[in-house]
């Protein structure tokens, strides 16, 4: 839990390292807020939810589609600096300007590349961007 929550705690904090536990605890975190949020946006009739069934001959299908509403929208707008942060500390990391993130705005193949970067593991000992945040973390307190 510490780990979800440490990005929200350094808000907007774009200098420095983060390691890639740090990142992928808080996109769990928001993937799980967003889930959680947008089955209480339906329950309290913010949200759309909708339900469908096909039945073809010997085909059938169901579902569910649930969006959020509210509440889902206000998480969102407050975690999308945090994200934006974490982001850019973990291609810090990995060696690489926060300017990288851009990438996400070709479709498919920036997220595929910004993907490769975030589960690449960090440079060993410190880089242009500071201290190997696995050093700080490995040395022991006398």
């Amino acid at each position: 839990m510490e780990w979800m929550i440490m990005p929200l705690r350094r808000y907007a904090q774009f200098s420095g390292r983060a390691r890639p536990k740090e990142f992928w605890m808080f996109v769990l975190f928001v993937i799980i807020g967003i889930f959680v949020l947008s089955f209480v946006d339906a329950a309290l009739g913010f949200g759309s939810s909708q339900r469908w069934m096909m039945h073809e001959g010997y085909n059938a299908s169901a579902g569910f589609r649930n969006s959020g509403g509210l509440l889902t929208c206000l998480f969102l707008l407050g975690t999308i600096i945090p994200y934006l942060a974490v982001a850019v500390r973990r291609l810090h990391d990995t060696d690489r300007s926060g300017w990288w993130l851009l990438l996400s705005l070709i479709p498919l193949i920036g997220g595929i590349i910004l993907l490769v970067f975030f589960v690449s593991g960090g440079t060993r000992g410190a880089n242009r961007f500071g201290a190997d945040p696995l050093e700080d973390v490995a040395t022991p307190v006398v």
